[in-house]
């Protein structure tokens, strides 16, 4: 069992939350004219955690065959509970259990930067049928403004960051998270050196501001929360760490601390006082073609 990405990096709740908002159905025609993918495809999404994305898949393309792999246990327990339509399975990216020439379509969501390219693409190349589509989603600089009730951070906080510093340097260096990550230049170089013809290359927007007016007080709440999910599941992580460095006590303190904060930020919400607060994620999305 395999749970090290959800256990210490990225929590359940972190990626559900944040990719189901990035990939709702408001954002369904620009995704679809970008990927230009036909439905009755055989669709497989890599890296699908606990499986947002590929529940999408699953609405737009209803007469494709969708396929999430993700070598995290705990994502594929999630995902499979949530979408049981849907066949997750427990696999590496870098040793698909597929045959050649298997699917139509592969897509994968901010997975390139942590795998080796020759690895990564390779093994996508391999699964695709002659013609098959490789589409690979990859997060660019965005935009991160908080709001000053989340940002004001305690001596307290402070020093339980500080204390998990080190540790949390050294998980993200054992397992490569964001190692092999490559520049807009270079990322559709990279995908034609392994074989893949006609690659292009698009740009998608994807605005998470809970006082913009169009949005509805149920969106609005629903981003600010998975902000929250966000910063309790990284204080749900330090449970994780052995020999532990932060105890039980403290770990419901700063609980405590954080909903106190984001509680503050839904009570500024319902009596109009508008912060401004953002999340923009810029997506470039490369596709090729075997």
């Amino acid at each position: 069992m395999n749970t090290i990405w959800s256990d210490y990096i990225q929590g359940i709740g972190t990626l559900y939350f944040s990719r189901s908002l990035r990939f709702s159905d408001e954002y369904k025609n620009s995704y679809m004219n970008i990927f230009n993918i036909d439905d009755k495809s055989r669709i497989l999404e890599i890296g699908c955690g606990p499986g947002a994305l590929s529940e999408s898949l699953s609405r737009w393309y209803p007469d494709s065959e969708i396929i999430g792999i993700d070598q995290d246990s705990s994502f594929i327990k999630y995902a499979r509970l949530q979408s049981p339509h849907i066949n997750f399975l427990e696999a590496d990216a870098t040793k698909l259990p597929f045959e050649d020439n298997f699917f139509d379509v592969v897509i994968s969501n901010t997975v390139q930067e942590h795998i080796e390219p020759s690895k990564f693409f390779k093994e996508q190349y391999r699964v695709l049928k002659e013609g098959g589509i490789c589409i690979v989603l990859s997060m660019r600089k965005g935009i991160e403004i908080m709001s000053d009730c989340i940002l004001s951070n305690s001596d307290y906080e402070k020093e339980i960051w500080d204390r998990v510093e080190d540790f949390n340097k050294k998980i993200i260096q054992d397992n490569n998270v964001g190692k092999y990550a490559k520049s807009e230049k270079e990322l559709p170089i990279i995908m034609e050196k392994y074989g893949f013809k006609h690659v292009s290359t698009d740009y998608l927007t994807i605005n998470l501001t809970p006082d913009n007016s169009k949005n509805s007080k149920d969106l609005a709440c629903s981003i600010i929360n998975s902000w929250r999910q966000t910063d309790l599941d990284a204080i749900n992580s330090l449970r994780n760490i052995k020999p532990i460095i932060v105890d039980e006590e403290e770990i419901l303190k700063m609980l405590k601390i954080i909903n106190k904060k984001y509680d503050k930020r839904i009570e500024l919400y319902d009596k109009g006082i508008k912060q401004w607060d953002t999340k923009v994620s810029l997506i470039m999305i490369l596709r090729g073609k075997k």
